[in-house]
């Protein structure tokens, strides 16, 4: 900390404006490519995709609610595992604030796990969320959408994850996935995200990438735990 450049105040406004013009060209990049994730051409979804929801089966065409448009985020929790992923819940922690908003902006939020149901709600009660979450079990849908593979798959050591070739031996990555449902009925695919695709909607990091530490990373999301797992969180437990 002692080593960091101290300046005077004049130098530093002249340092901070250098880099506001850097800033407005990152916020100016990012409207440009956000008009081009809009302008991306579309894929007709011909396969009837089926969940199991707190209110019984639902097709995918269901999940949109009364809205046009649907946000899947493809959380990572495999039918054996005892809790969900903790990348994934990190994720989820910011979803509930946000989607009191998207839901009154034609725009519906579901979680979809491949785990029963059961386990599902388990979890969602233990975390305090509000948001809803399907299961996929039996379904195609994570496999179809590359964030799920079959033993056969990962028996060759190579899945297509993220739009390329990795090496990879997990069941289960994440993502998110988009649709919009026409007036008629017909779904199409928009859109879809992998891997850190899915940081911009950390807002936690957005807080850290303008502290003095920034993220404090050494591999990736290691700090991190399930926000239940914290000291002071289990402190207050007891």
């Amino acid at each position: 900390m002692t080593d960091h450049k101290i300046v005077s105040e004049s130098e530093w406004i002249e340092a901070r404006r250098k880099l506001l013009a850097r800033e407005k060209e990152l916020t100016h990049l990012q409207e440009k490519v956000a008009e081009e994730r809009r302008a991306l051409p579309w894929v007709k979804v011909t396969k009837n995709y089926v969940f199991d929801t707190t209110e019984g089966k639902k097709t995918l065409s269901d999940l949109f609610g009364g809205n046009s448009q649907l946000i899947v985020y493809h959380f990572m929790f495999a039918p054996e595992w005892k809790e969900g992923c903790v990348g994934c819940s990190f994720l989820s922690d910011h979803v509930d604030g946000a989607n009191q908003h998207l839901k009154q902006h034609d725009v519906t939020y579901v979680a979809a796990s491949r785990a029963p149901l059961e386990k599902l709600l388990a979890y969602k009660k233990r975390m305090g969320w509000k948001f809803p979450w399907v299961s996929s079990e039996g379904s195609d849908f994570n496999y179809d959408y590359r964030v799920s593979f079959r033993k056969e798959e990962l028996a060759k050591g190579e899945v297509t994850y993220n739009f390329e070739t990795i090496k990879n031996t997990m069941e289960d990555l994440h993502g998110t996935s988009v649709f919009i449902k026409d007036a008629d009925g017909t779904i199409y695919h928009t859109y879809s995200s992998y891997a850190r695709g899915d940081e911009r909607t950390l807002s936690t990091y957005a807080w850290l990438d303008i502290t003095p530490n920034g993220r404090n990373e050494t591999t990736g999301m290691s700090w991190i735990k399930r926000h239940d797992q914290y000291e002071d969180a289990q402190k207050a437990a007891e």
